[in-house]
């Protein structure tokens, strides 16, 4: 009875262990099936291309450098140095070939030189060249490790090479902000005049962003620490060009003013790798390095709020980010979901994957550009990694045999369509089925460097994966690069060259920024998979929603950090209608999971629609219709509620005066610093020349370090802030001229900026009334400091800020000790500090007078401190003219005047030896009206011919 019962248990576990070794089986085949298909393009590389750069598999020749037609820029990843050879070494090693990787070593050594008059992509070079030299050292460094009687003859000149190379990069980065320029000549490095031309002088943020693996690296090998210092500055500059409200990046930027000149975010061509490289920064680098990650997380919770729409990732306007610019993606988006998966977020990658898997199936391959209803847009495929690399990455975590089958289609779309008899061939149109004479070096680099380790064991037979990180183009690099120490010689040698190369480039690049640690990581541990990820049929159904709906868009997902919020018992603040913030991606991930879908109107409000069936969970759905309703009472009872439900305060200039307690009201930028509660700024005044600042700035050594004194018109606010901070202003005051205008019927407005670039610095609007007041005050102060920001953060500005102010007031005399402060008594107390400043003493009793006794402009009796002033129609003191240009020639020279350091006039021509000619240019301080007068009818003679003209001019907000 036993054996009846146990019988048919027995067959069933054999028959599973008969299916288990079939599937191991099968998987070995695939895996050899894969080294089959390398060898066949490698082989055909090396018999009909080899020394070229590229194999050209339908007319089985190699592709070198100004042989062939050109193809644009997509030549300029060539530069006669082997590329493909170079490309492929560590590929070699992973798949067990070490008889041809030592052969492929010995070649590279022999033969690749970088001594050539070529121009070549300073990205493509480094992420093929740089990082296929590096990956092939390393594997030489490991082989010769564990198999010691190879490569026994090997001394690191790979790595020399790699060196080399990477010095001739160095000059790319001779740039005004510390982005490398998009091509360097590898013989003679970079000529300035072209450097400033329209193809040279833009670069891919991607392009400028995928440096800081390759080159950490190559510092940390070598000891030249000047890879990984241009490297981190330039990401560091990338990342201080985010949108500040979004936390989103555009596309293509100026590398010498930082201005974006495309603004699409997304997550493909031009931006792809930047993200990539932020975060394997931080897992290559460690902790001390952790504010890579920070960028990382909020760039990462900005995309999967702005670019994620459904299932679909498109393109948005980086500065408003609910616009989406196109309807289409493009193919190299296909690598996100294997970053979702390292960074544990597997939900969004499991159904990304699945998306692209459905083209696959669709189209055989993932066209180059594909619309949201799974059309191809882009019919071209150059056979590209990041699908097979996510496949790989999805797989690794998940141990899912989904993934070997889809493994296995791409494994059979690429030899059925692909295979020619001299290698693999790019498809010009994946619905023909036409080649193109190309195989990129990326070929063998990645994809079938991918397909191998998908169908390899666990462990892997021939290189430990899991010491190692790949780069964007999948080469190695090793996780402890101490492991790989190099002899005391060669270290001597590059210690050398590092001290001749500082010597050659770091003063070349004083001007680049410094890094900027803007907050700590934010608490972090390493992913867990939850237990729902364990189970295949949990990831079948999301598939399943995937294969089900052919409209992207309209597939309901979210992240996996939000799965299951309900259950897991974590308690979470519901936004209400009067914090939301359409700039905060946390508010809108809120209102996603509430239901509330966000729509923008052409007239740039924006529509909120709830949907109950979209939200995650009954309770957000009812959390979803109790926000509208709040929603629907706001805006019945405020009038301010247009184009952004955000509301900007008013913020508060505050001249520091012995005598008087004075305020202004001004309306802050909706762009640059924001200084609403928290500290505000102390600084001097500057009026600018030209006073537009709408052209070039004159003098303007004079303005930096000081807030700049412009006034209203003639271009945008957000080009006049531009200038004032290249000029390294710390911030502008806009004088209105407009006699309409007045603080007190305009609590609410608005200067908004227009997107292509990110300025750092407060710029605030202060009108006609308290304009006047504030020229007379510097007129007769010219050292005059004042105060701008929240009013009620004077105090704490002042106790937080006085070593600043200590320089402002008596800058030849520092403070050398320090001591406690931040109390309001500090000068009170019997252990005084003996060197603290009188005139710092002072402008303590000034702050406290000004927070006892607050006066406000819109004092009728304040009017009487000061003359009647009229910017609109340029009276002073009465005495009238009609030429408002007049006017503003007039008082920016007597205003200029006062920064002389005699404080009585300034010298306009410093270049002239000639005392008459210097006199005859300066203007006094103690200008009469007559004197006044005169001066303004002579500019007006000079400017009466642009009257009309000016006249028409138009503002733009």
């Amino acid at each position: 009875m036993l054996m009846k019962i146990f019988s048919p248990t027995l067959l069933l576990l054999i028959f599973l262990s008969i299916i288990i070794a079939m599937k191991v089986e099968e998987k070995n085949q695939l895996r050899l099936q894969v080294i089959d298909m390398f060898k066949h393009g490698f082989n055909s590389y090396m018999k009909y291309a080899y020394p070229a750069d590229e194999l050209m598999p339908l007319s089985c020749k190699g592709r070198y450098r100004g042989s062939e037609p050109s193809r644009g820029d997509i030549d300029d990843a060539l530069g006669n140095f082997s590329l493909t050879l170079v490309d492929s070494l560590d590929t070699l090693a992973v798949i067990g070939m070490f008889d041809e990787f030592e052969q492929a070593v010995r070649q590279v050594i022999q033969y690749v030189t970088f001594d050539r008059d070529v121009v070549v992509s300073v990205f493509e070079t480094n992420i093929r060249m740089i990082g296929g030299l590096l990956g092939g050292h390393i594997c030489a460094k490991y082989i010769h490790l564990h198999h010691p009687l190879r490569l026994s003859w090997y001394r690191d000149e790979l790595l020399v090479l790699a060196h080399d190379l990477g010095l001739r990069l160095l000059p790319a980065f001779n740039t005004t902000s510390g982005l490398p320029l998009p091509r360097v000549n590898l013989r003679y490095g970079i000529d300035l005049t072209l450097s400033k031309s329209e193809r040279e002088r833009f670069t891919c943020t991607a392009c400028a962003g995928t440096l800081i693996l390759e080159w950490a690296t190559l510092s940390r090998l070598t000891g030249n620490y000047l890879f990984e210092q241009y490297a981190d500055r330039a990401m560091s500059y990338l990342w201080d060009r985010r949108h500040r409200q979004s936390n989103l990046m555009g596309t293509i930027l100026n590398v010498h003013s930082g201005d974006w000149i495309s603004r699409e975010s997304g997550i493909g061509a031009g931006i792809d790798s930047y993200y990539e490289y932020l975060f394997k920064a931080y897992v290559l680098l460690g902790e001390k390095n952790n504010d890579y990650l920070s960028r990382f997380e909020d760039h990462y919770s900005s995309i999967m709020s702005y670019v994620q729409n459904g299932i679909a990732m498109v393109n948005v306007h980086m500065h408003e980010p609910h616009r989406s610019t196109k309807n289409h993606m493009d193919a190299l988006l296909a690598f996100w979901p294997g970053l979702q998966v390292m960074t544990g977020d597997l939900k969004p990658a499991i159904e990304l994957h699945e998306m692209l898997y459905q083209l696959v199936k669709k189209h055989k391959f993932i066209p180059e550009a594909f619309t949201t209803d799974y059309r191809i847009h882009w019919n071209s495929h150059p056979l590209r990694p990041e699908f097979v690399e996510s496949t790989y990455f999805l797989y690794k975590a998940t141990g899912d045999p989904h993934y070997l089958e889809v493994g296995r289609t791409i494994l059979n779309n690429l030899e059925q369509h692909a295979r020619v008899p001299c290698g693999y061939a790019a498809l010009s149109d994946v619905s023909t089925g036409q080649k193109e004479d190309r195989m990129d070096s990326f070929v063998l680099a990645e994809t079938f460097k991918y397909l191998y380790l998908l169908f390899d064991s666990t462990p892997h037979r021939y290189i430990d994966i899991e010491q190692f990180l790949f780069t964007t183009e999948a080469h190695l690099l090793p996780l402890n690069p101490f492991l790989f120490n190099i002899n005391d010689t060669l270290k001597n040698q590059f210690h050398q060259i590092t001290l001749k190369s500082a010597r050659n480039y770091e003063q070349k690049n004083l001007s680049i920024i410094e890094k900027q640690n803007e907050r700590k990581a934010k608490s972090n541990q390493c992913p867990v998979m939850d237990e729902q990820f364990k189970s295949h049929e949990y990831k079948e159904n999301l598939r399943q929603n995937i294969r089900d709906n052919q409209n992207m868009k309209e597939i309901r997902t979210a992240s996996s950090n939000n799965v299951n919020k309900n259950e897991i018992n974590i308690s979470y603040h519901r936004i209400t209608a009067v914090e939301f913030s359409s700039d905060n991606s946390e508010h809108i991930v809120q209102l996603r999971q509430m239901g509330i879908q966000i729509e923008p109107l052409s007239n740039g409000e924006i529509q909120l629609i709830h949907m109950a069936s979209a939200a995650e969970s009954t309770n957000d759905a009812e959390a979803g219709l109790s926000f509208m309703q709040e929603m629907i009472e706001l805006m019945k009872n405020t009038n301010l509620f247009r184009n952004s439900i955000k509301h900007f305060k008013p913020l508060t200039v505050i001249p520091l005066l012995e005598k008087k307690s004075i305020s202004f009201t001004v309306a802050p930028a909706q762009f640059g610093k924001q200084l609403h509660e928290t500290q505000g700024m102390f600084a001097q005044l500057y009026v600018v020349q030209p006073y537009s600042a709408c052209s070039e700035l004159l003098l303007s050594h004079y303005i930096s370090s000081r807030m700049g004194i412009i006034r209203r018109g003639d271009c945008m606010f957000i080009d006049k802030a531009r200038r004032l901070e290249n000029a390294h202003a710390i911030g502008g005051i806009i004088l209105d001229h407009n006699i309409s205008l007045k603080s007190l019927n305009n609590s609410v407005f608005s200067m908004t900026d227009d997107g292509s670039s990110v300025v750092d610095i407060p710029l605030v609007l202060m009108f006609k009334d308290e304009a006047v007041q504030l020229l007379y005050l510097f007129s007769k102060q010219p050292d005059l400091i004042i105060y701008i920001g929240d009013e009620n953060y004077l105090s704490e500005s002042f106790y937080q800020q006085m070593n600043y102010l200590e320089n402002l007031i008596e800058p030849s005399n520092p403070i050398t000790k320090r001591w406690f402060y931040g109390h309001m008594e500090l000068f009170n107390k019997d252990k005084q500090c003996s060197i603290v400043p009188d005139k710092l003493k002072q402008l303590e009793l000034i702050i406290k007078q000004q927070v006892e006794h607050q006066i406000h402009t819109n004092n009728d009796k304040l009017s009487e401190h000061f003359p009647d002033t009229n910017l609109t129609t340029g009276n002073i003191h009465n005495q009238s003219s009609h030429n408002i240009n007049a006017y503003h020639t007039v008082v920016n020279k007597l205003i200029q005047s006062a920064f002389s350091n005699d404080k009585q006039s300034l010298v306009f021509n410093t270049n002239t030896d000639n005392q008459e000619e210097q006199t005859s240019m300066l203007i006094e301080v103690t200008m009469t009206d007559e004197e006044a007068e005169y001066q303004m009818s002579m500019a007006a003679e000079d400017t009466q011919k642009k009257n009309e003209k000016q006249a028409n001019i138009k503002e733009e907000f």
